[in-house]
């Protein structure tokens, strides 16, 4: 099978399209960047459809040329297809604890505030939706700084850098366009603090994507 530069379709506010570009960045894969508007209402093109059925970002077509779509499953193909510079740890425990972190991001917290939820819950009241986001997320990070206290090093799971970690960078900013109050929250700061100044997660920031209208 030959093989093709693969392609993220994503969109530059979306943390699950953001927790890949971490992941890209991390591994130093070149790909192509294809942009949908979630504001816009992109997703839902026909064109779209016949790319990813669900119509969500992230998507990602791989270098065999075939479509993915889900970040966690798109961070395991990267993982297994590009193994150098590991996002997970070899150790069973230590593997089941970086999946727990980041399922507990994307799982527990990330549904419920993202934009299909604050449509349905607000519609285009923005302060509406903002006390809604920073409501769920506040409560979902009062029990991951308690889970944190215990796995975390100097970052989400010991002193290497994981997958939990470009799923708390992701979270963490959807916390501050919200507003959240991260002085209740000192080892989710400290972690998401040190990681910014990190340049993978710096090339993959929201504000440093082409199609970054803010």
């Amino acid at each position: 099978m030959s093989e093709q530069k693969p392609v993220l379709y994503g969109y530059f506010r979306s943390s699950a399209s953001w927790r890949v570009r971490i992941a890209l960045a991390w591994k130093g894969v070149d790909y192509e960047k294809k942009y949908i508007n979630l504001a816009k209402g992109e997703q839902k093109t026909e064109e779209f459809a016949k790319v990813v059925p669900t119509q969500k970002v992230p998507a990602f077509v791989t270098k065999e040329g075939q479509i993915l779509s889900q970040s966690a499953a798109i961070m395991e193909y990267l993982e297994e297809t590009y193994p150098d510079r590991p996002m997970l740890p070899k150790g069973i425990y230590e593997r089941a604890v970086v999946t727990e972190i980041s399922q507990i991001i994307a799982c527990d917290i990330h549904p419920l505030q993202n934009l299909g939820v604050l449509i349905k819950i607000a519609g285009s009241d923005l302060e509406k939706r903002k006390e809604w986001a920073n409501r769920v997320i506040t409560d979902g990070f009062k029990g991951l700084e308690k889970r944190l206290k215990v796995t975390s090093g100097s970052y989400s799971c010991g002193d290497s850098i994981t997958m939990a970690d470009f799923y708390l960078a992701s979270i963490v900013g959807n916390a501050n366009r919200w507003e959240v109050d991260m002085s209740q929250f000192p080892i989710i700061s400290r972690i998401s603090n040190a990681l910014a100044t990190l340049p993978e997660f710096k090339e993959a920031s929201p504000t440093n994507q082409p199609d970054c209208d803010i």
